[in-house]
């Protein structure tokens, strides 16, 4: 089996990022303000999520060790 360690910061950095990528995508996806500030604020959040997201999951498998057979 495989684990992966995780300290509570940086599990919290993870679901930050997944809030702002999801953030982004509703407000893509709503019509609640203007087109042109709806735009600007959801691609910059899906920006920033997608980006930061490849150095987390780096870190996550960074992290991931194969666990030895008990008995």
């Amino acid at each position: 089996m495989i684990t992966t360690e995780l300290k509570l910061p940086e599990l919290g950095l993870i679901a930050g990022t997944r809030g702002m990528l999801g953030a982004g995508i509703g407000l893509l996806l709503a019509d609640k303000l203007s087109d042109e500030k709806r735009k600007g604020i959801g691609w910059t959040l899906v920006a920033v999520g997608a980006a930061t997201t490849i150095p987390l999951v780096m870190m996550v498998f960074g992290h991931r060790r194969k666990e030895k057979p008990q008995g």
